[in-house]
């Protein structure tokens, strides 16, 4: 009888080929080929039926949305950060440029020779007659000249004997419009030799010969002469003209305006009587015994007494009636306030335009002119305020470039002032 159906065996057939499979998996490392077996129908099938996950549209929607959002943002924020590194080039630019004049112009300023026996080309709203240079506000742009102990330039055939210690100092924004300096800031500084070094250079002149036009005749010396003596350097009262010994130090400047900080000081008619100190337009106090015309202030005299000691005079004649600057003895600060166009803004503004501005056009100007009793800022506030309405009709990426200055040039006392 053959064992074949045998329970027992069958089992154990079964029992054997599960052990075998299982080593084959274990020997063959997974690999099914090597042990002669096809897994393929049992293990597989569950994975390619397993579900595919993917984005809905709505989803799609959603996230393109925000990442155009995010980069919107993104471009503003760079937008506005280029503008802001854009307009702090602009007002670096112009505060390096006006840093350097204004230094210049401290050094001028600081070294002026305070003498009244010499001449100052000078601005001023005073009225007394007859009508000089001193007695006429300069409408637009200003020019100051004045002689300071600074170095200058000189004539060629001039050695370092012939050069003396003084040079003529002298600032304007040129009005020339054929000028290659049109609406630039000018400075001269013209050296001047020794007195009798030559006849065709000019030393330092003294009073009463003006500097660069006719002086008033109550500044001079009584009497006064006759004729009245031909300015040393008149191209400085020719805004037209072109200046000997100059230089464009002021690029960027188109507009150019002082004034006066004037000392407290004490009325030497009346002792009990002081001043304060004031900002005007004219570089002297002219609350100090002041000279009406016709019949000026007397000078006090000297008044005999019992014995034969006279009193003596309070002040010296020429001190006592202020019509001159006489040494800028009253004079306490030179206030300069300047405008400034950066390079980049300046491409985008015509010099018609600059001419509106600082009243070169004949017109008056927009950045106006100083005016007695204005208050200390009160001039650079309304710079600043005639900049913002634009009137002039510029366009906005020039109004952001142009920047307002001022400053405060203090005086040394004077060193001589002759009676």
């Amino acid at each position: 009888m053959s064992d074949h159906g045998d329970p027992t065996s069958v089992e154990a057939a079964v029992s054997a080929a599960t052990r075998t499979r299982h080593a084959c998996h274990h020997n063959c490392r997974g690999s099914r080929a090597g042990c002669g077996l096809d897994f393929a129908d049992g293990f597989t099938l569950a994975k390619q039926r397993e579900r595919v996950s993917a984005f809905t549209l709505a989803e799609l929607a959603v996230t393109v949305g925000v990442l155009v959002l995010l980069v919107f943002l993104a471009t503003q924020l760079l937008k506005s950060a280029a503008t802001v590194t854009t307009l702090g080039h602009k007002q670096m630019d112009a505060d390096s440029q006006t840093r350097q004049l204004l230094d210049r112009m401290a050094i001028d300023f600081a070294q002026m020779v305070k003498r009244s026996d010499v001449d100052y080309y000078l601005k001023s709203s005073a009225t007394t007659p007859p009508t000089g240079v001193r007695n006429l506000l300069q409408p637009g742009n200003d020019t100051i000249a004045f002689y300071s102990t600074v170095p200058g330039y000189y004539p060629s055939p001039s050695t370092s004997t012939q050069q003396g210690p003084l040079s003529l100092v002298a600032y304007r924004v040129n009005s020339n419009s054929t000028s290659p300096s049109y609406n630039k800031l000018e400075r001269m500084g013209k050296g001047l030799v020794w007195n009798a070094v030559s006849t065709t250079q000019t030393p330092v002149v003294f009073m009463p010969i003006p500097l660069a036009s006719p002086i008033p005749t109550p500044e001079l010396p009584s009497p006064p002469p006759n004729p009245i003596p031909t300015p040393a350097w008149p191209e400085i009262d020719k805004p037209a003209n072109s200046w000997s010994d100059s230089e464009v130090v002021g690029p960027q400047v188109f507009r150019f305006e002082y004034y006066y900080l004037l000392k407290g000081q004490t009325d030497p008619i009346n002792p009990g009587t002081t001043y304060p100190p004031i900002f005007n337009d004219t570089p002297w106090d002219t609350r100090i015994c002041s000279c009406p015309s016709p019949t000026p202030t007397p000078t006090p005299t000297a008044i005999p007494t019992a014995t034969p000691i006279p009193v003596p005079t309070p002040t010296p004649p020429s001190l006592c009636c202020h019509v001159a600057p006489a040494g800028m003895q009253d004079v306490a600060a030179v206030v300069v306030v300047i405008a400034v166009i950066e390079p980049q803004s300046k491409v985008l503004v015509t010099n018609a335009q600059l001419a509106r501005l600082n009243g070169a056009d004949g017109l008056p100007p927009v950045l106006v002119d100083y005016a007695a009793g204005m208050t200390p800022g009160q001039l650079l506030a309304q710079w600043r305020a005639a900049l913002d309405a634009n009137t002039a009709g510029l366009v906005p990426q020039a109004i952001s470039g142009i920047r307002v200055y001022e400053r405060y040039f203090y005086l040394s006392a004077p060193t001589l002032l002759t009676p």
